[in-house]
C-alpha cells in the first residue's frame, strides 16, 4: 500500500472509533457518564433505589446532584433536590425521560439533605456532611 492509502485507512479507523464512542455515550444506560457531564467536581456518593439513582458531586463547597432513571422510556415523574442546612432547597421536578437536574447549592461545610424520585420510588440521604 502507498502512504495515501494507509492514511485513508487510518482516518476511516479513527472516524469509526470516534462515532462508536459518541454512540455509546448517547445510548441508554449511560448512568455515571451522563451525570458527570451534567455536574462538575468529584463524585462523592450514589443513592441507589429500584427505579434509578441519585449521583452526588462536590467541588469547592458546591454540591450538585442528578437523579438518573434506571430504564429510559416514556416521560415519567422525576425529581431531585439538594438542601443545605438552614437554607431553601434547590429542586428540579417534572416529567422527564432521562434525568432530573442537575441542581447545585453552595453548602460550604454545612450538612446537606439530598432527595431523588423516579416514578413511585425514591431515595434520601438524610442530613449528611460531604
Amino acid at each position: 500500500m502507498d502512504k495515501s492509502a494507509i492514511r485513508r485507512h487510518m482516518a476511516l479507523g479513527v472516524a469509526v472509533l470516534t462515532a462508536s464512542g459518541l454512540l455509546s455515550l448517547a445510548g441508554p444506560g449511560t448512568g455515571s457518564a451522563e451525570a458527570a457531564a451534567l455536574c462538575s467536581g468529584r463524585k462523592v456518593r450514589t443513592l441507589p433505589f429500584s427505579t434509578g439513582s441519585v449521583q452526588i458531586y462536590k467541588k469547592r463547597g458546591y454540591v450538585c446532584a442528578v437523579t438518573l432513571r434506571e430504564r429510559q422510556g416514556t416521560r415519567t415523574y422525576m425529581s431531585v433536590s439538594v438542601r443545605a442546612w438552614r437554607a431553601r432547597p434547590a429542586v428540579n421536578k417534572g416529567l422527564f425521560k432521562h434525568h432530573a437536574g442537575p441542581v447545585t447549592v453552595h453548602a460550604g461545610h454545612r450538612r446537606v439533605l439530598i432527595k431523588g424520585t423516579v416514578g413511585s420510588d425514591s431515595a434520601s440521604s438524610g442530613w449528611i456532611r460531604l
